[in-house]
């Protein structure tokens, strides 16, 4: 008897992580970009604002408005947004698209502002995240959606030195679902095709 495709002999079949379920757009991020280790500094600042505004919210919310907020915050340019002024403010406040949270948008703001400082100090968001891993993703081995923590000791080593460096909105359950999101760990269930493919 052959072996279902996606098993390996005396497996249970691979299934996705079960966070995602059946909605297109949720399944599409699960299997391209969740846990898909990033160097990219302009992405990872995208997620670093994304996260923030996520807070008491759920992540498919976002995801449905994510192209609404590239285009509310300049293709989520630090360097554009770090300029923005109470008119902006104002905008973005009016804008339905995203999520009219003033203390959120000031943050963003007020991120991109730290981002710029970061390079001025010849650093980035990249050295400065993946240096808590050691440049390289903690791949974890969950068998069941409850093992997986809400956060680690190394999300709040992370979450004081973004505060420290003048970020906001960056508590340690955000900076685990930034690093989760970013690969900096894999969280995907053992069972999940796409555990340690990732790296």
């Amino acid at each position: 008897m052959s072996t279902p495709a996606g098993c390996a002999p005396g497996s249970l079949p691979l299934q996705r992580c079960p966070w995602c379920g059946n909605d297109p757009l949720y399944v599409a991020y699960h299997d391209t970009e969740w846990g898909v280790p990033c160097h990219d500094e302009r992405r990872l600042f995208e997620f670093l604002i994304l996260e923030g505004m996520q807070a008491g919210l759920s992540w498919l919310t976002i995801l449905k408005k994510r192209e609404n907020f590239r285009q509310a915050f300049a293709g989520f340019d630090a360097e554009r947004i770090a300029r923005y002024d109470e008119r902006d403010i104002a905008r973005l406040l009016m804008d339905p698209g995203i999520v009219r949270n003033r203390l959120k948008i000031l943050a963003a703001i007020g991120n991109a502002r730290a981002t710029l400082a970061l390079h001025e100090a010849g650093s980035s968001l990249d050295e400065l995240l993946w240096k808590f891993v050691d440049g390289r993703p903690r791949i974890n081995h969950w068998r069941t959606p409850d093992e997986v923590p809400v956060f680690t000791p190394v999300a709040e080593a992370l979450s004081k030195e973004l505060i420290r460096r003048g970020f906001r909105f960056v508590g340690p359950t955000i900076v685990y679902a930034l690093m989760q999101a970013t690969g900096m760990v894999d969280d995907h269930l053992v069972t999940c095709p796409r555990h340690t493919l990732l790296q």
